[in-house]
């Protein structure tokens, strides 16, 4: 098959996915770790809670014992336990996060409780029944109990988990480094106001926001002009990078010099062109064994293109077992035409109602049209060759945002 042959969507995924590996696994400082992939099964280094715990405010005691009148004999609170061993008839006033005292099996809340001076008694309903209101020693985790497997994302919740266990480093994959790279002898920078013929180069800026939201390491190479040399030159500072991401210059005009350059540095050119809309002139290869990835100079498509491709590969190099996206379904609140040969993401507005998602085209789909774009929170994806979809029809899309 050609290099330049017009691909499927999901093949071309599925041959970019290819051309990387995950990145190197480094140990980390467990409060560094939040959002990264673990590179290797961990286990707990510690049992949670560490000892008996008292669910409540209250008393520990026998429940043999109750309803009392029971000799209150000491104090247990969080941080500072009581020491001794509870005897019949006595009694121990505990608060939440306390030790339960040795010779105890019971919590009974204070709210049943009747203290006069050192006394207390429980004439009301108490306590259901042995063991109530206490944690037992374990009850979350014990020690070298498996905690979480390699892959797994560490999210807030899995980081509070892997800190309880006395985890101090974890181990996981190292960051992709992205090196971006914009070409076009129109393009100004960011806050330059654009002269005759000129406009400004957002794209770098845009995208380099995405992939560190993503958990990349991102280097800006900045604006290159349309010259053989000076891309020649953008290009071998991208060495040492985990993905190299060209921005324009993909295409095949006579200014288009991407493809050629990386040609003449020895790169290897995997696919060029997809079935997708926006975002057809699409390149993915590689250059040694760092893949690249020319995205096209629209800057809605080379969004769009990022968010289908370029993040499911970081993904894939950061240690996600999964990194396709899956699409959710949701509702036409309005109709859409029949499509045509290539699969169209649509720039649109989900809205989560009582009984699910509805979706809607965010307006105009020129693939130049920035503003849609910046109200879209979603992508609606339309199949090659769809027919008319009318309103109420369940249709797939990609969240780009949680809707609203």
């Amino acid at each position: 098959m050609p290099a330049d042959h017009l691909i499927e969507a999901d093949t071309a995924l599925a041959r970019l996915l290819a051309l990387a590996r995950p990145t190197a696994t480094e140990d980390v400082a467990i409060a560094e770790a939040g959002g990264r992939r673990l590179a290797a099964d961990v286990t707990a280094r510690l049992t949670q809670p560490p000892a008996d715990l008292s669910a409540m405010d209250g008393y520990a005691l026998r429940f043999e014992d109750l309803p009392g009148p029971l000799r209150i004999v000491g104090e247990s609170a969080a941080g500072h336990p009581w020491h001794g061993v509870l005897q019949p008839g006595e009694a121990v006033r505990i608060f939440t996060g306390a030790h339960v005292p040795a010779g105890a099996d019971t919590v009974a809340v204070q709210e049943d409780a009747e203290r006069v001076a050192d006394s207390v008694a429980f004439p009301r309903e108490g306590p259901p029944g042995p063991g109530a209101h206490i944690r037992r020693r374990g009850i979350d985790f014990a020690e070298d109990a498996p905690l979480a497997r390699r892959g797994d994302r560490i999210g807030p919740a899995r980081l509070g988990l892997l800190a309880a266990a006395g985890l101090p480093t974890l181990p996981v994959h190292r960051r992709p480094h992205v090196m971006l790279l914009s070409t076009g002898d129109e393009l100004v920078a960011p806050g330059t106001l654009p002269g005759p013929g000129q406009i400004v180069g957002s794209n770098g800026l845009m995208l380099a926001a995405l992939l560190r939201a993503a958990g990349a390491d991102v280097t800006d190479l900045g604006l290159v002009p349309d010259s053989r040399a000076a891309l020649a030159d953008a290009i071998r500072a991208s060495a040492g990078a985990d993905i190299l991401v060209t921005i324009g210059g993909a295409s095949v005009g006579d200014h288009d010099l991407v493809k050629p350059v990386l040609e003449a540095l020895g790169a290897r050119i995997d696919f060029w062109k997809i079935a997708i809309r926006p975002g057809k002139p699409l390149m993915a290869g590689t250059l040694g064994d760092m893949p690249v990835m020319g995205l096209p100079g629209n800057p809605v498509s080379a969004y769009v293109c990022a968010r289908i491709f370029l993040l499911p590969l970081l993904r894939h190099m950061a240690g996600d077992p999964s990194p396709e996206e899956q699409p959710r379904m949701a509702r036409l609140e309005t109709g859409v035409a029949e499509n045509g040969l290539r699969r169209d993401y649509m720039r649109a507005i989900v809205t989560q109602r009582d009984d699910g998602l509805t979706v809607r085209p965010a307006g105009a789909q020129d693939s130049s049209l920035l503003s849609v774009l910046a109200r879209a929170n979603a992508l609606l994806i339309r199949p090659a060759r769809a027919e008319a979809a009318p309103a109420g029809t369940s249709v797939p899309v990609m969240l780009l945002e949680t809707p609203d």
